[in-house]
């Protein structure tokens, strides 16, 4: 999507290219019976489900102002209309809970996916502490490794060449493992870790509640001035405004933690692979599967993976092997899907739809930011995808939005309209701004784009 193609766009105009994607998406993501029959090919009930699914589209409408007279009206129906998820409807009050990025917006392709991502493990299987003994990550399940190695291959957004891959219980624990291994060594004081504001709440609360003597959180990577050594904190695309970050602090003494954990095509252009010395990834953005508790790091030197390799074999003993052969196999499932391979998997790219998806719902946000006068949100730029073959606007998991003029606390006003958020207070900023999860269900951001389109200066 080029730039400049829908900026600008009313609802009104929004409403159409919502329809018309909806229409596209049924026949992207809908798990057809395809057989071969002497060269061709049958799709059994597609003319009854996309006009069926068309039918839903329409009727699950209703939900945004006009800007033109003021009348609630269509914005954006649901992707796909499947059990559990619905349009917007009407407002019945409830609390909207966008303070936590919990990726249920993917659950609609899963459910699609169907059986090509379903896993069976038998009784004897994944029994024993060890996958193999003889790798520096000795828990890590080679079905899974092979998968990680695949898809950022395909992508195209890290360098896996020359590295050791450590699984880990999310990217939480990887990260505490990470700090862990560049700390110890024969420091007088705790080694400060920094990181640019706004930064990832979690990773202050995380060091705040170690309380550890190894490493002690420092502040703002822009004001650090000690000649001391240091980590530094490098999320990019950063939690939690979207902007592709590079190390702030480079002096001497310094060492680096890459979270790439929003580096994929369906919020950022992939402009090129990371090649960095330690760098931490997780299923939960990338597929949506945040219960599983998958995360994986990219480490370049022995020493380090091995350190990481030990401070989770004492704190949990290795890594669910049960988890790991489910996150393979939904790494498989993707990659099938990117790859455009035969049959049914081509149709069932989860970066392409979900790209689609995010980019509907930032233009939704836009406009109903815009239409309320009290919300302003970043202009990030626009740069071509190398694996989309695209240009487009980064489009984050989380908005970061300010509230304007006389509003001091907007994660306040925002409670006061039964929608929760999280402050900028939490990120090192101003509590004018809140971060807001995009990846909730469909129903919960359609209300939410509601609320928020009907807010005026005249609520003040």
């Amino acid at each position: 999507m080029g730039k400049g193609v829908i900026r600008g766009w009313s609802l009104r105009n929004l409403l159409g290219l919502s329809v018309a994607l909806n229409v596209g998406l049924v026949l992207r993501l809908l798990s057809m019976r395809v057989e071969e029959n002497e060269g061709s090919v049958h799709l059994h009930g597609l003319c009854e489900v996309v006009e069926r699914q068309s039918k839903e589209v329409v009727e699950s409408m209703g939900c945004l102002r006009s800007p033109e007279n003021g009348q609630l009206r269509a914005a954006g129906a649901v992707v796909l209309k499947v059990e559990g998820s619905g349009g917007c409807g009407d407002d019945d009050g409830r609390i909207i809970n966008l303070d936590h990025g919990d990726p249920t917006m993917y659950e609609k392709f899963w459910r699609l996916a169907g059986d090509k991502a379903t896993v069976v493990i038998p009784g004897w299987q994944a029994m024993s502490y060890f996958s193999d003994p003889a790798k520096v990550c000795w828990f890590l399940e080679p079905k899974l490794e092979k998968e990680i190695i695949r898809m950022h291959s395909i992508v195209g957004n890290a360098v896996t060449d020359d590295r050791y891959v450590v699984v880990g219980t999310g990217s939480t624990q990887l990260f505490q493992a990470a700090l862990y291994a560049l700390a110890l060594k024969d420091w007088v004081e705790p080694i400060s870790v920094v990181s640019a504001t706004p930064y990832y709440s979690f990773h202050r609360q995380v060091i705040d509640y170690a309380k550890s003597r190894l490493y002690k959180w420092a502040g703002d990577a822009d004001s650090f001035s000690e000649e001391v050594p240091y980590i530094e904190i490098v999320t990019s695309p950063n939690n939690p405004d979207g902007v592709m970050r590079l190390p702030r602090v480079n002096r001497s003494g310094g060492m680096w933690i890459h979270d790439f954990a929003y580096y994929w095509p369906q919020y950022t252009p992939i402009t090129y692979a990371a090649d960095y010395d330690l760098m931490l990834f997780t299923v939960s953005k990338s597929s949506g599967h945040a219960g599983m508790r998958i995360g994986w790091a990219l480490v370049k030197d022995k020493e380090v993976a091995k350190r990481m390799t030990k401070y989770i074999e004492l704190n949990s003993i290795g890594v669910s092997k049960d988890s790991q052969l489910r996150a393979a196999k939904i790494l498989q499932v993707i990659s099938d899907g990117s790859e455009k391979a035969r049959g049914i998997d081509a149709g069932l790219n989860l970066f392409e739809i979900s790209y689609y998806q995010m980019a509907e719902r930032w233009e939704l946000l836009r406009q109903a930011a815009k239409d309320s006068e009290l919300f302003s949100l970043p202009e990030l730029p626009s740069t071509f995808c190398n694996y989309l073959k695209r240009s487009f606007k980064s489009q984050p998991a989380f908005a970061w939005m300010k509230c304007e003029g006389e509003i001091k606390d907007c994660e306040t006003f925002l409670r006061d309209h039964k929608i929760l958020t999280r402050s900028g207070r939490h990120f090192g900023v101003s509590p004018k701004y809140v971060r807001i999860s995009m990846l909730d269900r469909d129903d919960n951001f359609h209300l939410f784009i509601k609320r928020l389109s009907t807010m005026s200066p005249r609520d003040l």
